[in-house]
């Protein structure tokens, strides 16, 4: 293979990984959720400051939260889902992305999903029944 060739290759390569990469980054919250929880996406929870996403496959519940303004600075986030009759399943912390995915499984069990970033905050309440 001449020099030519490989450079038009190595070229080819760099488009292309350029070009996803900005597709990383200009994709919605939505998306970029998908790519953290399997399943199909059965709720999204919207407050004043994100959005939790929600997603079930096989009895199994995912969920993520997403700042509603995405920023390089840390904040408190959080996410939990807790299945009927057992014992919520929380991540919390300080993150600049998102805060999840949590999965658990809850069968048929309804289930409870929580969310926040900053000071605003999302409850369900019993859903997914």
């Amino acid at each position: 293979m001449d020099t030519g060739a490989i450079r038009r290759r190595v070229a080819l390569g760099m488009a292309v990984l350029s070009a996803s990469g900005l597709l990383a980054l200009a994709a919605p919250g939505n998306a970029q959720a998908a790519s953290y929880c399997a399943g199909r996406k059965v709720k999204d929870l919207s407050f004043s400051t994100g959005v939790v996403h929600v997603y079930k496959h096989d009895g199994y519940v995912c969920a993520v939260t997403f700042p509603a303004k995405p920023t390089a600075a840390r904040r408190s986030m959080s996410v939990g889902v807790q299945a009927r009759g057992n014992r919520p399943v929380v991540d919390k912390g300080r993150y600049s992305h998102h805060a999840g995915p949590v999965t658990v499984h809850a069968g048929h069990r309804c289930v409870w999903i929580t969310g926040s970033v900053g000071r605003g905050t999302v409850s369900s309440g019993w859903i997914l029944c």
